[in-house]
């Protein structure tokens, strides 16, 4: 199911169809570097983690994290996203994508497309989101877009403290 689409990207909900990308995705080394290791070894994990993550917060929430893939070719890039974390008051934003389409402008296409959903669809007021002090790549793109540094904060099961930004959203679009 697409949620939406960028001038170059499809947006769309994750099927256990996409467990090979998600397998590596979350094996890459800056995945594991500045998201953490989420214990996904082989395929079976890769989709347990898509029914009992993405597609369980689809069903409880009506948002989660989302497949980002080219338009040209349909190839998936990374993903992105809305998540409720028992931890935090608001909804945040995430995203990940390969190393290959790092510098391309994917990221901040689609958190831009992610925010705009959660405001028109979700109605939203504020976004927040998490990153580890030194991925200077994410805390830099969510400056680009419009995030402020709130404070750092201890997620549960965590040993260091991660950066919260936050970000109000404009009014829906009638």
């Amino acid at each position: 199911m697409v949620v939406f689409e960028t001038d170059r990207l499809v947006v769309r909900r994750l099927t256990v169809e996409d467990a090979p990308f998600i397998l590596r995705l979350l094996n890459e080394p800056s995945f594991l570097e500045h998201i953490g290791d989420r214990g996904v070894r082989n395929l079976a994990d890769a989709t347990q983690y898509i029914l009992s993550g993405p597609v369980a917060s689809y069903e409880h929430h009506g948002f989660g994290l989302f497949l980002v893939q080219l338009k040209d070719g349909g190839h998936p890039i990374g993903i992105c996203g809305l998540l409720k974390r028992d931890a935090l008051d608001d909804v945040d934003v995430g995203f990940a994508f390969v190393p290959e389409s790092w510098s391309k402008g994917y990221a901040y296409e689609s958190v831009v497309g992610t925010l705009a959903y959660a405001r028109d669809t979700h109605h939203l007021s504020r976004i927040v989101a998490i990153t580890s002090p030194d991925n200077v790549a994410s805390i830099n793109l969510l400056v680009k877009l419009g995030f402020y540094f709130d404070r750092m904060v201890l997620m549960p099961g965590d040993k260091e403290e991660v950066k919260l930004f936050a970000r109000r959203l404009g009014k829906a679009r009638a």
